[in-house]
């Protein structure tokens, strides 16, 4: 589970939850008055927000890519703005692959940076500006910040995890959402359900019932038959490790043990050796996530352990093929109305 996520906010409401439901309905609180009164800076191109309600992994990553690779089939120049977990830069910076660090810039603007260019930096006005006049980029993806960013945002496409959900459906300390769902609700255009299960069940209801349409999508493991029959020792350090370990087992390799880390976890060179060890004592393959790949490969692992490593590569794919065009239609859509209205 993730460091920020503690297991009971994934469970049925118990005596933690109604502890710490006063400081709840302070967070709330505060957290819906920012979204509904912060000023928002108008961008001169068209900006997607690709988020979620809670704390925590839900897909979006794949998500942002998937939506990327189909600006460029119409034509446009996207770029990703993301603020960059961890990073340590104090100025808007665009990505460089082959020399940031994953403690700079993040693991996910290291995975986005494959795609297309990407401009870390709180201030997401400034990094929209960086990759508009260094990259000529006309179409921006923003992943995360749906909560926080303060820039206006066109279409923001918030997705939920179908295995998670929403939780408890309390507000953070007493469970992940980042602010009360009826707030986030009025600000979302678009809702896409990720995998399978029955979580979200509830939140899909209810944004259908705002009048805000529904998207389905699941991840597809890439080149999986070269897991199918092998036996792996998989570790993850993302916001649900469980799930990585699942899709391995859906690709057809078995999973003979697991380690799961904190969400962004950095791994210690001793973590890589133990690792490394228990594999080759037991005649397992190495497996992780693309995202923990990044933080190594721009880490502490050696060419050595990075040799032996397998990589589950994640792919987004969408349930009806015309949802992404769809949505970066309306999101160009939206932008125009608004450089009508001033």
């Amino acid at each position: 589970m993730a460091s920020e996520a503690p297991p009971f906010w994934w469970e049925a409401p118990d005596w933690r939850v109604f502890a710490l439901s006063p400081l709840s309905a302070v967070y709330g609180m505060v957290a819906g008055r920012r979204m509904r009164r912060a000023p928002r800076e108008k961008i001169d191109a068209p900006v997607l927000c690709v988020g979620n309600f809670t704390v925590g992994g839900s897909g979006k990553t794949p998500v942002a890519i998937a939506l990327a690779k189909q600006a460029r089939r119409m034509q446009l120049n996207p770029g990703f703005l993301s603020r960059g977990h961890g990073g340590s830069f104090a100025q808007p910076h665009v990505v460089d692959i082959n020399h940031d660090a994953a403690k700079h810039v993040g693991d996910e603007p290291l995975l986005l940076a494959e795609h297309a260019p990407v401009a870390v930096s709180p201030n997401r006005a400034a990094g929209a500006k960086l990759l508009m006049e260094a990259h000529g980029c006309d179409f921006l993806i923003m992943d995360d910040g749906f909560q926080s960013a303060r820039i206006h945002i066109d279409y923001a496409l918030v997705v939920v995890d179908a295995r998670y959900g929403i939780g408890n459906g309390r507000v953070i300390p007493g469970g992940p959402l980042r602010a009360n769902i009826v707030d986030q609700l009025v600000f979302t255009d678009g809702l896409l359900k990720m995998g399978e299960g029955t979580a979200a069940d509830q939140v899909v209801r209810q944004a259908a019932r705002a009048g805000r349409p529904i998207f389905e999508a699941h991840a597809e493991p890439g080149g999986k038959e070269r897991f199918a029959g092998r036996r792996f020792l998989a570790f993850a350090g993302i916001g649900h490790p469980e799930k990585f370990f699942d899709t391995l087992r859906d690709a057809g390799a078995e999973v003979a043990l697991s380690r799961s880390f904190p969400d962004h976890h950095f791994y210690a060179p001793d973590e890589l050796t133990e690792l490394a060890a228990t594999a080759r004592r037991e005649g397992l393959g190495l497996v992780t996530t693309a995202k923990d790949a990044a933080r190594l490969r721009h880490g502490a692992a050696s060419a050595e352990f990075l040799g032996q490593l397998d990589v589950l590569e994640i792919d987004a794919m969408f349930e009806l093929d015309n949802v992404p065009e769809r949505i970066i239609d309306e999101t160009l859509d939206a932008w125009r109305q608004r450089k009508l209205r001033g």
